[in-house]
């Protein structure tokens, strides 16, 4: 069988390693216009004791510097969970051409529900945005953790 989105399964891997470090297990991945990946992140708020500390972000500014501009254009990124507001803006800022995650963020989401960035006037670059990709998966890493937190 031939693996549609495997970078969305790069993507997993980091939310589980995230999970096992007491993260909320999200994970993204950067991939630049040739398909290669660039970064690739899980979340580190709690480790960093840094609330912007979302995978998006820190695989975005890792992808940068990899990519030698602010500007991601022609790049990808991959996520587990739909991005919040701060990762959607942050997203528009780099330029980023398409958006792909897994499980809608029905209490934080800014993409999807929420604050729903990419639909707003004021908002100069709006991604393609592709939600539902390894829905099952990514949504089971979150509610795995959260019940094992309770």
């Amino acid at each position: 069988m031939i693996d549609t989105f495997p970078h969305m399964h790069t993507a997993l891997r980091e939310a589980e390693k995230a999970a096992e470090r007491g993260e909320v297990p999200i994970g993204a991945v950067v991939v630049g216009p040739d398909g290669a990946v660039l970064a690739q992140a899980g979340n580190d708020v709690v480790g960093a004791k840094d609330p912007t500390g979302h995978a998006e972000l820190i695989a975005i500014r890792a992808a940068a510097k990899a990519f030698g501009s602010e500007r991601l254009e022609g790049c990808s990124l991959y996520v587990t969970l739909e991005p919040c507001a701060m990762c959607a803006q942050a997203i528009a800022f780099a330029r980023i051409r398409r958006v792909y995650f897994g499980a809608d963020d029905p209490k934080g989401g800014g993409v999807t529900v929420g604050a729903r960035i990419y639909s707003h006037k004021t908002t100069h670059h709006k991604p393609e945005v592709y939600g539902g990709i390894l829905e099952k998966e990514a949504a089971k890493l979150l509610r795995d953790f959260f019940q094992s937190r309770r």
